[in-house]
């Protein structure tokens, strides 16, 4: 089956630009959205059920602004928002569904490019949810987390990475929280399959960065340790223009029957 993660960056945007023709023609079982940027009623929902998604939005309260939405061929057991914590939950920014014994979720981690503020904001989500999914874990051992972390996590992942070492995104304590998620149990699908350099998912709209690839790879699909059997490619569909992000994709064995 497949799964495919994108930062839409505005979900009316990326519908104008043609995202209901690449999820006909893509035809994921299951898709992960971020900054959705509208609440359903903003939304032609009936795009999505048509193509046979069920589908759960996670907007958040102020408008035009974050929220996620999960959708999927087959309806989940359970469905979850937030974390717990009403300072990111108020912005739309983790949903999780069940199938079976799995369990996906779909994030966007803050970004902290607007100054000390928001970057100390970041720094408290990747605290909490670090502290949610160590939880979850206990009763829920086999998870797929997808979305935008706003986190290089290798200088492979990034372009020029001596010259964004005091950016946000690649800040060493940002980086140094990813080792240790890592080294927690979790799973890099794109570097199980690929070790390529200069392979992004994210590109600034400024200075023709995407025309000479000056990007940064923060767009993710994160499995647990007990679903590396399952894995069965990763990729970057980095050809695909929808948004400043470009679709990842992971091609796993069946989660559902």
């Amino acid at each position: 089956m497949k799964l495919i993660s994108l930062n839409l960056n505005g979900i009316r945007s990326a519908v104008n630009k043609g995202l209901i023709d690449f999820l006909k023609k893509e035809n994921p079982d299951a898709v992960c959205f971020q900054e959705i940027k509208a609440v359903p009623d903003q939304i032609n929902t009936r795009d999505f059920e048509d193509l046979g998604y069920n589908c759960h939005w996670y907007p958040a309260f102020k408008g035009g602004y974050s929220g996620t939405a999960l959708l999927s061929r087959i309806a989940p057991d359970f469905v979850s928002k937030g974390i717990g914590v009403d300072l990111f939950d108020s912005e739309g920014r983790v949903i999780r569904a069940d199938f079976g014994d799995i369990t996906l979720i779909c994030a966007y981690f803050p970004s902290g490019t607007t100054g000390e503020i928001r970057q100390s904001v970041k720094m408290e989500f990747l605290e909490k949810i670090m502290a949610y999914l160590n939880k979850l874990r206990e009763d829920r051992p086999k998870i797929i987390l997808t979305g935008d972390f706003n986190i290089c996590h290798k200088p492979i992942d990034i372009n020029n990475p001596n010259r964004h070492l005091k950016t946000s995104g690649f800040l060493p304590e940002e980086r140094e929280w990813f080792d240790n998620f890592v080294a927690s149990g979790w799973i890099d699908t794109f570097r199980e399959f690929c070790t390529e350099p200069e392979r992004y998912s994210w590109w600034s709209y400024r200075s023709g960065a995407k025309s000479k690839n000056l990007g940064w790879r923060i767009d993710y699909f994160l499995v647990t340790e007990p679903l590396k059997p399952q894995l069965q490619n990763a990729g970057i569909l980095d050809n695909v223009i929808l948004s400043d992000h470009c679709p990842v994709v992971l091609e796993i064995i069946s989660l559902w029957n």
